[in-house]
This record gives structure tokens, sequence and C-alpha cells, in this order.
């Protein structure tokens, strides 16, 4: 059973019971866990690289500066997890419980997050460049200074939700669904021109 500051690759993680465990310091590498109970654990400087977690439950876990790094979730449960400045870079989540969760900081670049219920959380200043939030629920969630770019939000639900201060270039609204969604000026003025509109700004 992995202790603080333990490195593992290659190992099968079946059925365990890590309830409350501690994982500061440890590495794991292409590991596979399977129906693995993380309940209330923590990482801190904790790194997953190329690990893939099935049937896994990380709730009311705590993660501080840890990194996801290419791993794959598939219905494992996040259920009132805090992630605090941690790296989720090419991992993607497959009918995973997202909600509640609190968000501080972090890199999820390429992130595949395709189809995923992220409605009203607190997403705010993410990297979140080349994403995929594809039909993504994202229904009053707040995206205020994300980094958004090249992000793919093809019949993304944004109604409600608030982009303002997010980067968005490169990436295309025209097939996100819009409703109340708040926009600064410039996020507006990149929609409008989206839409073929010659935008003037100049003021009297």
């Amino acid at each position: 059973m992995p202790t603080d500051d333990t490195s593992w690759a290659d190992e099968t993680f079946v059925d365990a019971d890590w309830y409350g465990r501690n994982f500061s310091g440890s590495t794991f590498t292409r590991c596979m866990f399977d129906g693995v109970d993380l309940t209330e654990a923590t990482t801190n400087a904790t790194t997953f690289d190329s690990c893939a977690f099935t049937n896994c439950r990380w709730n009311a876990s705590r993660h501080v500066g840890s990194a996801f790094v290419t791993c794959t979730f598939r219905r494992t449960s996040f259920f009132s997890a805090h992630l605090d400045g941690c790296k989720l870079a090419g991992s993607t989540f497959v009918d995973c419980t997202l909600r509640p969760l609190t968000v501080r900081r972090g890199q999820w670049r390429h992130v595949g997050l395709r189809g995923a219920q992220l409605s009203r959380l607190d997403l705010a200043d993410l990297d979140l460049q080349d994403a995929d939030l594809s039909d993504a629920d994202l229904t009053e969630t707040s995206l205020r200074g994300c980094d958004l770019s090249n992000a793919t939000l093809s019949q993304a639900n944004l109604r409600g939700a608030d982009l303002r201060g997010a980067r968005l270039g490169g990436t295309d609204l025209n097939l996100a669904k819009l409703n109340r969604t708040r926009f600064d000026l410039t996020g507006a003025v990149l929609l409008a021109e989206a839409h073929g509109a010659v935008v003037d700004v100049e003021t009297s």
C-alpha cells in the first residue's frame, strides 16, 4: 500500500480502501486504479502521470499543487473535492461526477471535459487553453478570467455563465448555447465580429 514519499510505476490497484490516506510527495506512473476508494484522501505535490481511474471515489479529497497529467477518469466521483493549483493537462473525464467541486487556479490545458456537468461551479482564472468543453453544461458557471484560447465549446451550454475577462482568442462561440451569458467589452466585440459585425469602438 502506498505511503508518503513513494514512487509507483505500472501497478494495478483494484478495490483498495485508501480512505483518508495522505499521498504527499508520491509519484504514480502508468498505474491503473479500479474501484479504489480515495474518499477524504489528500495529495500535496503528488504526481499521477498517464494513470487510469475507473469507478474510483475521490469524494471530499483535497489536492494542493498536485498533477494529473494525461490521465483518464471513467465513472469516477470528485463529489465535494478541493483542487488548489493543480495541473490536469491532457487528462480526460468520462461520465464523472464533478459537482460540487472547489477549484482554485490551476493549469487544465488540453483537458477533455466533453459533456461534463459543470453547472454553477466557480472555475475562475483557470488555464483552459485547448480544452474540449463540447456539449458541457456550464450553466451559470464562472469562467471569469479563464484562458479559453483555442478551447472547443461546440454545443456547450453557457446560459448565464460569466466570461468577463476570459481570453477567447481562437475560440469559436458560434455553436455554443448563449443566453444571458456575461461578457466584458473585449469578449462582446469578439462575439459580434464572429457573427460578421464590424465593430466601431470610437468614442466621441
